[in-house]
């Protein structure tokens, strides 16, 4: 199921949250399945996009928060 809007972002920048702790700690590293390897693999392609797209992001915000 995927997020409600409103909390979208927020919800992810939890979820986020807790896969750098997982990396930061090696939490279970060595039991990762093939899908979880998958997704972290995803995670880093989704984390450079998002660099990537920083000044559109940052201009979203601010926009935002002017309304």
């Amino acid at each position: 199921m995927s997020n409600m809007s409103y909390c979208r972002f927020q919800n992810t920048s939890m979820d986020l949250g807790d896969c750098v702790d997982a990396l930061e700690n090696h939490w279970d590293m060595d039991d990762l399945s093939t899908d979880e390897i998958n997704g972290l693999e995803n995670l880093l392609a989704d984390a450079r996009n998002i660099v990537d797209m920083e000044d559109t992001i940052w201009e979203i915000i601010e926009k935002a928060r002017k309304q």
